[in-house]
């Protein structure tokens, strides 16, 4: 099984998560993994997912601040990460089914490049939305969070023994 530590200190990972901001990543694969074990979702597409989901972003930026009214009216990260997110999970031995369904939830983890409406999201993608939601914050400020790369390895590590227990009981 692909873990999440080889996921986050994968170089295309770590490239994208300094853009897009490690610590909200972090606290919404820590999220995923609570809603995960609650709606009985596979907590290991969940936590890779939600680690992941933010992959996709460009950084939007207006005389050198980031716009975020810009950012919502043109950004399609979503679309964008789940192609990176699986291409990169192929990359490092992810099965391909499972690299597939957590590309999705990535690409449904928000719904603010479609037009209005409800998607009908089944449990994974709903989990990885509720956890990205759990964590925002007003203007895109979750996006900054700061967290040194000891601390981050810490969390990733310490969510990877939970999944792997999660995981390891379910199969018996």
């Amino acid at each position: 099984m692909v873990t999440l530590e080889q996921v986050f200190t994968h170089p295309i990972t770590q490239k994208y998560l300094k853009r897009s901001g490690v610590a909200h990543a972090i606290a919404v694969a820590e999220y995923a993994y609570i809603f995960a074990k609650r709606f009985d979702v596979n907590p290991d597409l969940a936590t890779k997912a939600a680690l992941l989901h933010d992959v996709g972003h460009y950084t939007w930026y207006s005389d050198g601040e980031w716009d975020y009214d810009l950012y919502r009216e043109n950004d399609i990260h979503a679309i964008k990460g789940a192609s990176r997110a699986h291409k990169l999970l192929i990359r490092i031995g992810e099965d391909r089914h499972a690299a597939k369904e957590i590309a999705i939830a990535i690409l449904l983890h928000t719904d603010s490049y479609l037009p209005k409406g409800e998607l009908e999201l089944n449990p994974l993608q709903r989990v990885v939305a509720m956890a990205d939601e759990a964590d925002e914050e007003n203007g895109g400020n979750h996006h900054y969070k700061k967290i040194d790369e000891t601390t981050a390895l810490e969390r990733i590590r310490a969510l990877d023994m939970l999944v792997a227990k999660e995981v390891n009981e379910k199969s018996k």
